[in-house]
């Protein structure tokens, strides 16, 4: 029987990515947007990935008594002493566009020869009843001098993936799904919901 898992984000880059690393499973994927009557959008302000994706996971999961996958990801720049980190998307503002966070991130770089980084992942599978599992994944790499690429989201232009030379954004879809720290994260997550 089809299981319907909802995912708990409205950021149409993750929808499509986690759509993406779940195919083939017996699952119905339904994004929060496709809800009749979407919840609120719960807070992201813990202190860790793993404390967001798991308030953002039950949440949506109680307020619609749906299984629910969420993530919470975020860069980390050596240099910058792991920032942006768990506030990826609002270190440089709150509403600051993909574009402007790479801009103001390789401002901060300018100079710096140190240019290590990692992307880190953690998804979480909530229950109804509270029931909650975790799954990481991570990649490092460098930050490069400029953007480069064109596929990808957030900070996928400018992060070059360590053994490959290539921005995030330079790499093919179905490739980066394989070697992406939400990739990698999510193949863990599928293993777990084939065996369940």
């Amino acid at each position: 029987m089809t299981r319907r898992l909802l995912l708990g984000t409205r950021n149409p880059g993750k929808v499509a990515e986690l759509r993406a690393l779940l195919k083939g499973l017996d699952v119905d994927l339904v994004s929060v947007d496709e809800l009749p009557d979407p919840p609120p959008d719960p807070s992201e302000d813990g202190p860790s990935y793993a404390e967001n994706a798991i308030f953002k996971a039950l949440a949506y999961s109680r307020a619609t008594g749906l299984p629910t996958i969420a993530d919470d990801s975020g860069l980390e720049v050596e240099a910058l002493g792991g920032a942006p980190g768990v506030r990826s998307r609002r270190f440089f503002g709150e509403d600051a566009r993909p574009e402007e966070r790479n801009r103001m991130l390789l401002g901060l770089l300018d100079g710096v020869t140190n240019r290590a980084a990692r992307f880190v992942a953690v998804i979480a599978l909530a229950q109804p009843d509270g029931r909650v599992e975790t799954f990481d994944g991570e990649v490092r790499g460098e930050i490069a001098e400029s953007p480069r690429g064109e596929d990808g989201f957030g900070y996928d232009p400018v992060f070059i993936v360590a053994a490959d030379g290539r921005t995030m954004a330079e790499v093919p879809r179905e490739e980066k799904n394989a070697i992406s720290h939400r990739g990698l994260a999510a193949a863990k997550l599928r293993a777990a919901l084939a065996d369940a």
